[in-house]
Parts: structure tokens; sequence; C-alpha cells
């Protein structure tokens, strides 16, 4: 099942199977559940309220191949501001909570523009992540992505940063903040390169913001994404990461706490 048929499915708020192809170890790819349950979130709050923010919590695993169903609960509508709480609900359980705030523009006096994009290699000269059966996540079959930045997961050679570029492998009809939260999500911790042998990680909690006015994203654009390390100890690594088109203009920024199993 692609992403456009998945978010058809959950935009009608009722149970949606993730197919294993998504998958990533024994749960579904999380970049995916998130973007299920802010689609759903979208569809609650009035018309011309972009997100701005979202703070998302793994609760556990939305395992692949079960029915889980997507909720979406309007906290306030105030006059500019909407706040919802979205879950993803499994076998009685939360497994994922979402929390998010969809805001219209307002008039202000106050324009600041943001930080230029980091110089990266073009795509065409950036070694490509391929899919391989037992050994990369199933949903890399999904999502392509091509290093440009820092050293690869379980080499050892350690570094702050972590990225490249991101999109489809098979090209949207449209190009929708849901599509931002998939590919977003997409990239290993950044902490990896620092291990040698393969260990496991899970994202215990991501804040995502989107910059409104989006610049405009065709299907098909290549997006940048950036990761920083800003302190890594005791099991748990803190990242910052930003995303850009290839016209170096800002989409999104993103914050991310792992646990690394090693």
């Amino acid at each position: 099942m692609n992403f456009e048929k998945l978010l058809e499915v959950a935009a009608k708020g009722g149970e949606v199977t993730i197919p294993s192809s998504w998958a990533q170890g024994r749960a579904s790819f999380g970049g995916v559940s998130a973007a299920l349950v802010f689609d759903r979130m979208a569809n609650a709050v009035a018309p011309g309220r972009p997100m701005r923010s979202m703070q998302v919590s793994f609760v556990g695993p939305v395992t692949p191949e079960e029915p889980a169903t997507v909720e979406a609960e309007l906290l306030r509508e105030g006059k500019a501001v909407s706040q919802v709480l979205g879950r993803i609900v499994q076998g009685g359980e939360p497994r994922l909570m979402v929390l998010a705030s969809f805001g219209g523009d307002r008039e202000s006096e106050v324009q600041v523009g943001a930080l230029p994009a980091p110089e990266a290699k073009p795509v065409d000269q950036c070694n490509g992540l391929d899919y391989i059966k037992g050994v990369t996540p199933e949903f890399i079959q999904q999502i392509e992505m091509r290093w440009a930045f820092g050293n690869l997961p379980f080499s050892g050679k350690g570094g702050r940063e972590l990225g490249g570029w991101m999109q489809f492998r098979k090209t949207p009809e449209t190009f929708s903040d849901a599509h931002i939260i998939a590919l977003v999500d997409a990239w290993p911790p950044a902490v990896l390169p620092y291990v040698k042998g393969r260990v496991k990680t899970s994202s215990l909690a991501w804040a995502l913001d989107i910059v409104h006015p989006r610049p405009v994203l065709e299907p098909g654009d290549w997006l940048l994404y950036k990761a920083t390390i800003d302190e890594a100890s005791s099991g748990y690594g803190h990242t910052h990461a930003g995303i850009w088109t290839a016209r170096g203009e800002l989409v999104a920024l993103s914050r991310q706490t792992v646990t690394v199993f090693g």
C-alpha cells in the first residue's frame, strides 16, 4: 500500500493496517505513523490553519500488519490557533501520541529571515542508501536517501553531523505536510556513526516545526536534511535538524530524543 492510500484510509478515522513494507524492525516506521495521525488531526481544524508545531511521543511500537485506529481530538479552537491531540491505538493501548498546534497567519512587525542552508554536494554526486533485505529497514523500499553529511551508521567513525537528500522512491501525486513528516523521520539517529556493531535504537520523543508560508514543493522534489548532535550519554541522544528545499529555502525544524541500546 502506498503512502497516499494509507493517508486516505486514516483520514476517514477508521482502522488502518500498516503493511510490512513500511516496517522498521518490529515496529512500523515512525515517520509514516506520525504522518497518519497528523493528517487525521489536520482534518479536525478550521480551514486555513497549517500545522506550526507538533510533539510526538512514541509510547510503544505500532505493529505492522495489525489493525490500528487513528484518532484526533480537538482540544481548543481559538481565534487563530487550534490545539489538537492525536493518537494511534492498537490492541486497546495507545502506541503513539501527538500534540499539535495549527495556526493561521497573524499581522506582525517581526520579520526575520531564516539562516542560510548548509552547502551540500548535488544529489547525483551523493551515495544512495539502497534497500537490502534483512539489513536495512523495510521502509527504505519507499524512501530514497542520498548521503551528504557525516559518516555511515555503525561505522565507529563518530562525528556530530548526519544527513543528506531525501525523496519518495515513487513520486507522489501531491506533496503535503504529511509527506514532509514522513520524510524527515526517515534518517537514522545521528548518534549511530559512533558505534561499530549493530545496536538497537528507538525514538523516544520528536518535535517538528513546519515553516509557513511553506516553500512551494512539487512532487519529486528533493529535500535536504542535516542533523547535529547536541549531547549524547547514558543511553540517550539529543539532536536537532533542519530541512531545506534544493533552492536553500527552510522547510522545517526537527528535534529528537533517541534511546541507544549499546
